[in-house]
């Protein structure tokens, strides 16, 4: 293990690290590009740009419910310190396995003193958040949706009672000591609380709702009815997509799970093509959000690097 720690403080493997999750979330668009393309064609440049900008301010509001429980767990960080962590590390759920986001994350905050077993203990409280809120929005789509998602996806509203459950401080704060105990690391300095975890849901209730909405414009454009109904489907069926793809975590941050279920919480509103057209450009709006906050996130973080380096020196 202690090998396996020092090869990931190498700068060279946190620049590679940087490169291949790049060369990742480039590679799930210009692996469907011809499809993406012939997308881009069929919706008004306006509503294209103001998709993206909402992805933007999906990716940055979803950081914010991270930070949120970073700083419930005793590390306080600039907007522009958790950016630079966050936006990075999160280039790595293109990559298969489902856990380089983790050690990223992980590896990186010790720049910022950020103890490895708090940063791994924060994204976990992160993504169950972000799970817990996506399943509360995904149980809107089940109503408002065609019979045939209930049919093959009620299954999630199941465990919506228990994910609430998981959220509650004291069986929150158990089970990442219990955790910790067994992986032999110290245990946590400061517990969660309420109020942070409350902060935190907020956060990615707001982030669900901008992801709602960016497919909402999309098929809007391409002749959905623009109404309640069909943003509730829109917002619901992402989050229902994004928690069943988180869940299959050999695929690399869902690809083909996620524009699976979004197709089918979709089917009632569009015909077959303009389905096709929205998983599409949805997913490549949100990886190119990803891609190039994680590649201004990279730059602040070396420039910021350089810049403490000089000072060090001086």
């Amino acid at each position: 293990m202690s090998r396996v720690l020092r090869l990931l403080r190498s700068p060279w493997v946190r620049r590679g690290f940087v490169v291949v999750a790049l060369a990742a979330a480039v590679w799930a668009v210009a692996s469907q590009w011809e499809q993406v393309s012939a997308a881009l064609a069929s919706i008004p440049p306006a509503t294209v740009a103001l998709s993206f900008a909402v992805g933007v301010a999906y990716v940055l509001v979803t950081m914010m419910s991270w930070r949120a429980v970073l700083h419930d767990m005793g590390s306080v960080l600039t907007v522009r310190e958790a950016g630079g962590l966050f936006l990075v590390s999160q280039l790595g759920k293109y990559l298969p396995g489902g856990v380089w986001n983790f050690l990223a994350a992980a590896e990186m905050g010790t720049d910022l003193r950020i103890p490895r077993r708090r940063s791994i203990s924060v994204m976990v409280v992160a993504i169950l958040v972000s799970i817990v809120t996506a399943m509360i929005l995904a149980a809107a789509a089940l109503v408002v949706g065609p019979a045939e998602l209930a049919g093959r996806y009620g299954w999630v509203g199941w465990f919506l009672p228990l994910f609430v459950l998981l959220l509650a401080p004291p069986v929150l704060n158990r089970l990442l000591s219990v955790a910790l105990r067994l992986t032999r690391r110290p245990p946590l300095e400061k517990p969660l609380t309420l109020r942070g975890v409350a902060a935190s849901a907020l956060w990615a209730l707001l982030g669900w709702v901008l992801a709602g909405l960016q497919v909402w414009l999309v098929i809007s454009a391409l002749g959905a009815p623009a109404s309640l109904g069909s943003f509730a489907l829109a917002a619901g069926g992402y989050a229902l997509a994004w928690t069943i793809g988180f869940l299959v975590v050999v695929v690399p941050a869902g690809v083909g799970v996620r524009e699976a279920v979004l197709a089918v919480a979709l089917a009632g509103q569009l015909g077959p093509g303009s389905v096709v057209v929205t998983v599409l450009l949805s997913r490549v709006l949100l990886t190119a959000a990803d891609f190039l906050l994680g590649l201004a996130g990279a730059a602040d973080v070396r420039h910021r690097a350089r810049r403490l380096g000089r000072a060090t020196a001086s």
